[in-house]
């Protein structure tokens, strides 16, 4: 592989990658540190985009990327205003993040945590809250999905305890905060519920509908959604502020990365405390607004798509996947990372993004659309972009 070809590569997938940061930073839309934090702990990646900027040099890629937008003359290839201030003024975009930060503080009690639902990332986010000392309440559909949710847990502790980091103590004290229902109105006393069922916006509606009925004044309502308008099940209740975002990644005991997703409605101190919760779990919180895609999906998606776009090009997936992971440090390649996440979701997600800034560049790729049309979903279907 010649350098020419590797520059060719990481210009294509990683400058569009590093504006829409920029745009996103400088549409108030999230704090620059929220965004590196939200890259690097929701993807793995080394470093976040703007700290990358930084590295490079704001001028150098501003240059680059009006470069690409020569050629192209795709609007997500002109610079962001911001990046040319910055490269014009010679300045940094993360020389004063963090500096005013305040660790959040908890301005609501939380004792009983409640979670509706039993798949993957609910029973992960069950464990996440136990093990770190609450008490969870979690409510599925029947006592063998129940079941399964407790199943799955003590498995996840018995391996922690074979690799020497746990103890019998520590697992019987997680299940012992365990308390496994079939129905929501065991939610009554939480203090906080996290909802992580299908996503679907009417079954969610329904839900919310029910878990203002059922839960007492003053608990907070959570979604882990990653695609539905929260502002949408805020206002089926009578506690619009209560509502919030609390997107976790999956898996949620090993991922650290939680995004609070807070609306219009969404009260200060409700926000406030969802964070510092985010925080007393282990997890690192970031804070965005209510928006498609958030700050992780919109950042990553359309450069997965791209990807898709620059292998109809002609160039080898193994290439691209290569180039990336040697130019840019992420841990996987796209293709590699498409056949995980299922390309059936990340041509959803795409979709969504599209819809939601009206970028012709966020059109799905083709090949995308191919895949999905054919079943070629990716690991989970033994074949997506590769074999399995």
């Amino acid at each position: 592989m010649t350098v020419s070809t590797q520059g060719s590569i990481h210009d294509v997938l990683v400058l569009p990658y590093l504006n829409h940061a920029i745009r996103m930073l400088e549409s108030g839309y999230a704090s620059a540190a929220d965004i590196d934090n939200a890259m690097r702990f929701g993807c793995g990646y080394p470093q976040g985009p703007l700290a990358t900027v930084d590295e490079i040099g704001a001028s150098a890629v501003r240059d680059a990327l009006l470069a690409r937008f020569e050629e192209t003359g795709d609007n997500l290839h002109k610079p962001a205003g911001l990046l040319t201030e910055i490269a014009d003024g010679a300045g940094s975009f993360t020389a004063a993040a963090g500096d005013d930060v305040r660790p959040p503080q908890l301005r609501h009690t939380i004792e009983k945590i409640g979670v509706v639902g039993t798949g993957t990332m609910a029973s992960g986010i069950v464990q996440v809250f136990a093990q770190a000392g609450y008490d969870v309440v979690f409510v599925g559909r029947s006592p063998e999905k129940v079941d399964g949710v407790v199943a799955g847990i003590t498995r996840s502790l018995d391996k922690a305890i074979a690799k020497g980091r746990s103890d019998e103590e520590t697992k019987a004290a997680v299940l012992g905060r365990l308390t496994g229902t079939t129905s929501r109105e065991n939610l009554a006393d939480a203090d906080l519920v996290v909802e992580g069922i299908a996503e679907d916006l009417d079954i969610k509606t329904e839900l919310f509908k029910d878990l203002d009925r059922i839960t007492k004044a003053g608990a907070i309502l959570a979604t882990t959604t990653s695609s539905m308008p929260i502002t949408e099940l805020a206002k089926v209740t009578s506690r619009p502020g209560d509502v919030i975002g609390m997107h976790f990644f999956n898996p949620a005991p090993v991922m650290k990365l939680v995004e609070v997703v807070t609306t219009d409605l969404t009260s200060p101190e409700v926000d406030e405390t969802v964070r510092a919760l985010s925080a007393a779990v282990k997890k690192v919180p970031v804070s965005c607004g209510d928006r498609s895609g958030f700050i992780v999906n919109a950042l990553l998606f359309p450069y997965l798509n791209d990807a898709v776009k620059l292998h109809e090009a002609g160039v080898a997936m193994d290439e691209i996947d290569a180039t990336i992971k040697e130019t840019a440090g992420f841990p996987m390649g796209p293709f590699e990372l498409l056949d995980v996440v299922g390309n059936d979701v990340s041509l959803a997600i795409q979709s969504e993004l599209r819809n939601e800034f009206g970028e012709p560049g966020f059109d799905p790729a083709a090949l995308l659309i191919q895949k999905v049309q054919e079943g070629k979903l990716g690991r989970k279907t033994g074949e997506g972009f590769h074999t399995y």
